[in-house]
C-alpha cells in the first residue's frame, strides 16, 4: 500500500483534495476529487488519476454536511475505501502568508493562530484554510502537516514593487503587495524548461484565469510582478470579486451609502465582477451561451481589464516573449483566450486560430501552444497543477528536507 500524502484546500463552501502516493519514483496522483455545497446538498465525487469515479455520495439538506464532518469522511475514504492506512502527512493550501511567512512551514498551534491574524486580508479563504488545520491538530496530533502560501512565489519581488506611496510605516505594518496564486504560477515556472526555452529564460506573462484571476510576469521563471496584491480582491475583474477599484469608490459608499464594513466585503468579494456586471453568472461559460444584456458587457469589461493589465506587466518586465494561459477559464475557454490575444496583437502575437479551439476542446489534455510559428510571443495553454506542488513542498518538509524557498 506505501505511504501517501493529502492535500488539501479548504474553502467557505468545498473542501478540495487529492491524494499522493509517495514512491522511489517521485509523486503519484493516485485520486483527486471534492466534497462541494456545504452546509447544503452536499456532494461528494472522487476521480482516479484515469478519471475514473472512484468514490461518490450526496447529502441532503435535511441532513446537511458540515465542515468538520467533512473532513472526517475524506480522511475516513482515504483509509478505508481507497485503503491507504499510512498516511504520512497534510499539505494545505493556505492563501496569505503575510511578512513572516515566506516558504512552507510545518502548522502547530502557534504557527495557525499567526495565521489566523491574516483572516481579514483573504476572508473567504484563510479562516476555512486554518479550521481544517485546528481539525486535523485536535483529532490526530501526531500526523505532520504543512501549509504552502499563495503569497510565497511572489517573495522575489524587488521592494520598489512591493511599496504602495503610503505612509513608511504602514508598509513597516503589513501593508503592501504580496501577489496570490504563487503555487500554480510557481508549477507553470517549473514545467516551461521542457517546453518552451525562451519563455522560461526570458519574459512571460502567465494568466491564472479561473472564478479568481489574476496574472503574473515572470523574468526568468521569477515573478517580478502581479495585478492581485494586498488581498485576493485586486487586480482584473473576476467571477464575483471587483478587481482593481479606485479607493475613493469605498469612500463613498461609506459615506454616502453608508456601507459597514461587513456590506462592503460582501459587495466586493460575492456581489461583484462578473456576477455584478451581467446580473446574470459569475460563470463565463455561462455569460458567453447569454442573450442578457449586461453578458456582453461584463465579458468586455473582464478582457478589457486583462489586456490593460497585460500592457503594464509587459512594461514591467521590459517586453514580451511569451504569454501561458491556465486555471479553468485559460484552460478552457477558446473565445477568451482568442479575444485576449487579439488585443495583445500589438506586443506581436499571433494566435493560431485551429490550434486554439482544439485546445479549448481539449481541456486538461495536456499542454499546447497556440500561436503561429510567425509569432514574435509565444502562447501557450498549459494546465496547471497546484496540488502537485503542495504535494512536493509538503514531502521534502516532512522528509526532513529543505524544501523549495524563494529569496526575499
Amino acid at each position: 500500500m506505501g505511504d501517501v500524502l493529502f492535500v488539501l484546500n479548504a474553502g467557505s463552501s468545498s473542501l478540495k483534495f487529492a491524494i499522493y502516493r509517495c514512491g522511489a519514483g517521485g509523486l503519484n496522483l493516485d485520486a483527486r476529487g471534492q466534497i462541494k455545497n456545504l452546509g447544503a446538498k452536499a456532494e461528494f465525487t472522487a476521480l482516479d488519476s484515469s478519471g475514473r469515479i472512484v468514490g461518490e455520495r450526496s447529502w441532503t439538506e435535511d441532513a446537511p454536511l458540515g465542515h468538520a464532518a467533512a473532513l472526517s469522511y475524506l480522511l475516513s475514504f482515504i483509509r478505508s475505501d481507497l485503503g491507504h492506512d499510512h498516511l504520512i502527512g497534510v499539505g494545505h493550501r493556505v492563501t496569505h502568508g503575510g511578512r513572516d511567512f515566506g516558504e512552507p512551514v510545518r502548522l502547530d498551534e502557534a504557527v495557525i493562530e499567526s495565521l489566523a491574524s491574516l483572516a481579514p486580508l483573504a476572508p473567504l479563504h484563510q479562516p476555512w484554510n486554518l479550521e481544517a488545520a485546528r481539525q486535523l491538530l485536535r483529532e490526530e496530533p501526531g500526523l505532520p502537516q504543512v501549509a504552502c502560501f499563495d503569497t510565497a512565489f511572489h517573495r522575489t519581488n524587488a521592494e520598489v514593487t512591493r511599496h504602495y506611496a503610503i505612509p513608511a510605516e504602514l508598509y513597516t505594518a503589513g501593508v503592501q503587495r504580496y501577489g496570490f496564486h504563487g503555487l500554480s504560477y510557481e508549477y507553470i515556472a517549473s514545467v516551461l524548461p521542457a517546453l518552451d526555452a525562451r519563455a522560461a529564460e526570458g519574459r512571460t506573462v502567465v494568466m491564472h484565469l479561473g472564478s479568481g484571476a489574476s496574472l503574473c510576469a515572470l523574468a526568468g521563471g521569477r515573478s517580478v510582478a502581479s495585478t492581485m496584491e494586498f488581498t485576493p480582491l485586486d487586480g482584473v475583474p473576476m467571477s464575483t470579486r471587483c478587481g482593481g477599484l479606485d479607493p475613493g469608490v469605498i469612500l463613498y459608499l461609506m459615506n454616502e451609502r453608508r456601507m459597514d464594513a461587513g456590506a462592503l466585503e460582501t459587495l466586493l468579494y460575492e456581489k461583484s465582477g462578473l456576477l455584478g456586471l451581467s446580473g446574470v453568472s459569475g460563470d463565463v461559460q455561462t455569460l458567453l451561451t447569454s442573450n442578457a444584456a449586461g453578458a456582453r458587457l461584463a465579458l468586455d469589461v473582464q478582457v478589457y481589464g486583462i489586456r490593460r493589465a497585460l500592457g503594464s506587466l509587459a512594461a514591467a518586465l521590459g517586453g514580451l516573449d511569451a504569454i501561458v494561459f491556465t486555471a479553468g477559464i485559460g484552460e478552457n475557454s477558446a473565445v477568451t483566450r482568442a479575444r485576449i490575444c487579439e488585443d495583445a496583437a500589438w506586443l506581436g502575437v499571433k494566435l493560431d486560430e485551429e490550434a486554439n479551439a482544439a485546445a479549448g476542446a481539449a481541456g486538461k489534455g495536456g499542454a499546447q501552444r497556440v500561436s503561429r510559428a510567425s509569432s514574435g510571443v509565444s502562447v501557450w495553454v498549459i494546465p496547471t497543477d497546484e496540488e502537485l506542488m503542495i504535494a512536493r513542498h509538503t514531502l521534502a518538509l516532512i522528509s526532513g528536507d529543505s524544501a523549495p524557498q524563494q529569496s526575499p
